[in-house]
């Protein structure tokens, strides 16, 4: 009997789930899937390997939906595939704080820990933790893994680390963590395999979606990133601003008479994209758009972009790898472009041909830094930490 394990990938509005034969030395996906609590009817959709429909079923009681879908996915992993086990289901949790540094098997006690961290991660950890206890109230006996995205930068040290603000706050676990850091991990291991030259080599990772930031990495490991205690830092992001002056919050609630929570769900879900343009969070949307303000949304997008390769550059001591990855990043060749022609002084040379095939490699032939386009898989991810840990 194989061993399978069941990835839930969560985001702000749906789950991403993945189901893996773990039997082999690497974990191969046997179907694949979303489920949507938040439409008017909560539905499940499963996908084969290669896309094909396998399953679709929608609820008519949104406030039980998390449960009745979770065990609809249960259902039909037991009806399709009920000659293997499922041994453990696998979440990506956002945040790990400073005790978290690889997957650990989930315990009343360390759910208890990463709730305490919902105030670093208010939009997310919330949501990577409910499927834990949903699947928890139906299935208790079931293993459940925690994959950080935080865990990819535990390595980070001063001066990266730390913010300027006392040093006692730093002991109270007040330091820059960063995130995204499975895709990360996943795309510097794919360089390792398409580029093996490349990969002690002074790369820069650019995660460009609804979410963004940037890791600078040598020698394969995280030495730089662009967000910090939260993923309300640096890149401008769908609704969330990135790098802001903090005398600016002090002015909304001092001046503009704002609550913390009025200047919490300003930052993370009325700003970024959407609060530029007034528009939307969709870079779709605003490329196509002939909006003054959806172009100066993209405008400001792309020269954060630029500016903050530079500065994990300057961490580098240079740069001789750049990475795109994310929904923006493998699907916007226009950002590519732009992002490309800002870095130009650094040496940047992008193919136009190249570009707008997405192809794996869009340096042209007198760039002085190589440029790739590679898909970020944190399923597989997770899958891999689950299957080693189990």
């Amino acid at each position: 009997m194989s061993d399978t394990v069941l990835v839930l990938n969560a985001g702000s509005s749906s789950i991403k789930f993945g189901l893996f034969d773990v039997a082999a030395a690497e974990p191969a996906l046997l179907c694949k899937g979303l489920l949507d609590e938040h439409e008017a009817k909560p539905r499940l959709v499963v996908k084969g390997p290669t896309g094909e429909d396998l399953f679709e079923t929608s609820n008519q009681a949104p406030a039980a939906a998390g449960d009745h879908l979770f065990a609809d996915v249960l259902a039909f992993i037991e009806d399709r595939f009920g000659g293997r086990s499922l041994r453990a289901v696998g979440h990506r949790i956002v945040h790990g704080g400073p005790d978290y540094s690889g997957p650990e098997v989930l315990t009343d006690d360390i759910i208890a820990k990463l709730e305490a961290l919902t105030p670093l991660a208010p939009l997310h950890q919330p949501r990577c933790l409910a499927p834990v206890r949903n699947l928890a109230a139906i299935r208790p006996e079931l293993t459940q893994i925690a994959c950080f995205d935080t865990a990819f930068h535990h390595g980070l040290a001063p001066p990266a680390s730390r913010f300027a603000i006392p040093r006692r706050f730093a002991a109270r676990g007040v330091r820059r963590y960063g995130f995204h850091g499975l895709s990360f991990e996943y795309v510097a291991g794919r360089l390792a395999e398409i580029a093996p030259e490349l990969a002690a080599k002074r790369t820069i990772i650019a995660h460009l979606g609804n979410g963004a930031s940037l890791c600078a990495l040598r020698d394969g490991r995280s030495i730089d990133t662009t967000m910090g205690l939260t993923p309300l830092d640096g890149l401008v992001m769908g609704t969330r601003c990135g790098a802001i002056d903090p005398g600016v919050l002090l002015y909304l609630q001092q001046h503009e008479n704002m609550s913390i929570e009025d200047v919490q769900h300003l930052l993370y879900h009325e700003s970024g994209l959407f609060g530029v343009s007034g528009l939307s969070a969709d870079m779709r949307t605003l490329l196509a758009s002939c909006e003054a303000a959806a172009r100066e949304a993209v405008d400001l997008f792309t020269f954060r972009a630029a500016q903050q390769v530079a500065m994990m550059a300057a961490t580098l001591g240079g740069l001789d790898c750049l990475i795109f990855t994310g929904g923006i990043g493998e699907h916007a060749k226009e950002i590519r472009g732009a992002i490309g022609e800002r870095l130009g002084w650094m040496g940047v040379r992008i193919d136009a041909a190249a570009n707008d095939a997405a192809r794996e490699r869009i340096n042209g032939s007198g760039s002085m830094v190589e440029v790739f386009v590679i898909p970020t898989n944190e399923e597989i991810m997770i899958a891999r930490h689950c299957a080693a840990l189990i």
